[in-house]
């Protein structure tokens, strides 16, 4: 039986959103979980942004991360190799990474480059969710988060738009989301 790794990333933007080249990480939260979605570790660290290191006070509002958090933090690059160094010891019991939509596997991907990092997840399967949840529930269009846990019956947990929140929301819907095992 494997764990299933939850991320969710927050990053610099403002009012009307930025293209994932402008946008820059300045949260990294993960959740690893059983396929119940039962948590057995977690991850959470802030970044400080290269190219803006100013916060909008749109992106301040939304994610309630403040400047003193990401000028006090570490850039990118040493940001994920701490959360590397927590990843490895649970490496080889990863089925996949999961997120809820395909924004988080797109910044990453983008960082990766921008940064030339080699990481463990891009050797694992990446789950979106929020596609696996439509589908499990037959909905026209995938849901948000929030949404999609009010259709589960469930109410979010914390802070929304906080990386290590959204990640162990996101968490809870896995078990309604993956195929029952053995079919």
């Amino acid at each position: 039986m494997g764990h299933w790794l939850v991320i969710d990333l927050e990053a610099t933007t403002d009012d009307g959103g930025w293209p994932v080249t402008e946008m820059e990480i300045i949260e990294i939260g993960a959740s690893l979980v059983t396929r119940e979605g039962r948590e057995v570790d977690h991850f959470q660290c802030f970044v400080k942004p290269k190219r803006r290191p100013q916060l909008t006070p749109f992106c301040r509002e939304l994610t309630h991360i403040s400047q003193a958090d990401v000028d006090a933090a570490a850039c990118f690059k040493q940001a994920w190799a701490q959360f590397e160094g927590w990843l490895g010891q649970q490496a080889q019991d990863l089925q996949a990474w999961v997120s809820w939509g395909d924004y988080d596997r797109r910044q990453l991907l983008q960082e990766w480059h921008d940064y030339k990092v080699r990481s463990i997840l891009q050797e694992l399967p990446h789950i979106n969710l929020k596609q696996r949840f439509a589908k499990a529930r037959h909905l026209q269009r995938p849901a948000g988060l929030n949404s999609a846990l009010q259709l589960a019956g469930l109410q979010f947990t914390g802070q929304q738009h906080r990386a290590l929140e959204d990640a162990r929301n996101t968490a809870r819907l896995l078990p309604l989301s993956l195929p029952v095992e053995g079919t």
